[in-house]
């Protein structure tokens, strides 16, 4: 009996839900049932009252606002336990055109991913600003280069992902999980594509963006923290190695003033040398303790994986 559970983050959704919902497929093809799951991020509004009018079988609820990453786990945490095959995410404002929904689960049914991101024409999102845009460009480029996958469009909520993916995945991230989970796929050698879809009209602003400059700083500070995570030794050895450098060169050129002139009056390049060749031999030194946090990290994560897959089988 296979199933499909569709989950939708929700927070303070009660205007915009029944759209949603409206577009959601109650029956698929190879599915003998499809069930909609609501997470409930803390709302204000009777977001809840809504879901349960409009039918939707199962809801989490979070009694305080916990962001959308946290929501996102707890679906897929939910999802497992009742278990689903094969897991959609989309958001709750009906950015996403549901009729996509087959288009994307199809390579996970034929074997062929693990994960698969629908993937919209940004260009030609009318309410995107040019920042934005170039913002996105970036973030998935980021993405594609630690996950060596060719995900052009990242932050897209609207992706399946296989019972097997679900198990895998976590989020350190407060802000979001759509890089992240990209980013770990890619590690741990999960098949993930990409397939273009279609987005319907802007019922309401972006939650996650209260201002342009918000936005830029959310984006930077998750893409610096994805290189610490996900690349800690290349991220501070190619720091260690710059202040190194630059005090490695600066003694050189005291040097050679020390050799030609006595040095005098260059006591102050002396002096930076030292400080930019501590601070730069003390940073590869962080370079191979965060290389060593990071194995660590990957074991924590294999025995998550084996906990919740042995989890799954005792409750199937």
């Amino acid at each position: 009996m296979k199933k499909l559970i569709i989950q939708i983050p929700c927070y303070n959704e009660a205007s915009v839900l029944p759209h949603t919902l409206k577009e959601l497929p109650r029956k698929l093809d190879r599915f003998d049932t499809v069930e909609w799951l609501v997470i409930d991020d803390g709302s204000t509004d009777n977001t809840i009252e809504v879901a349960r009018n409009l039918g939707v079988d199962h809801i989490v609820r979070f009694t305080k606002h916990q962001g959308l990453a946290r929501a996102f786990m707890a679906g897929l945490e939910t999802c497992l336990k009742l278990g689903a095959d094969v897991i959609v995410n989309t958001d709750a404002d009906n950015q996403y055109n549901a009729k996509d929904i087959p288009k994307l689960i199809s390579p996970i049914l034929e074997g062929n991913a693990d994960m698969v991101i629908g993937s919209r024409s940004i260009e030609n999102i009318e309410h995107f600003s040019f920042l934005k845009k170039r913002l996105h460009r970036l973030g998935s480029y980021v993405v594609r280069w630690i996950s060596r996958t060719e995900i052009s469009d990242a932050p897209s909520g609207f992706r399946a992902l296989s019972k097997e993916a679900a198990m895998r995945l976590n989020v350190f991230n407060d802000f979001t999980y759509t890089l992240e989970t990209i980013i770990q796929a890619g590690q741990k050698n999960m098949a993930v594509l990409s397939i273009p879809i279609t987005v319907n009209e802007d019922l309401r602003p972006s939650r996650l963006i209260k201002s342009i400059f918000s936005y830029i700083i959310k984006s930077l500070s998750t893409i610096v923290r994805i290189f610490v995570v996900y690349k800690p030794f290349r991220f501070f050895f190619i720091i260690g190695l710059i202040l190194f450098s630059f005090g490695f060169l600066i003694g050189i050129r005291y040097l050679y003033y020390y050799l030609t002139t006595g040095g005098a009056g260059h006591i102050q390049s002396l002096i930076l040398a030292a400080i930019l060749l501590g601070m730069g031999f003390q940073t590869i030194m962080v370079a191979f303790i965060a290389d060593l946090l990071s194995v660590n990290r990957k074991l924590l994560e294999d025995i998550q994986y084996q906990l919740r897959k042995k989890l799954n089988e005792t409750m199937g």
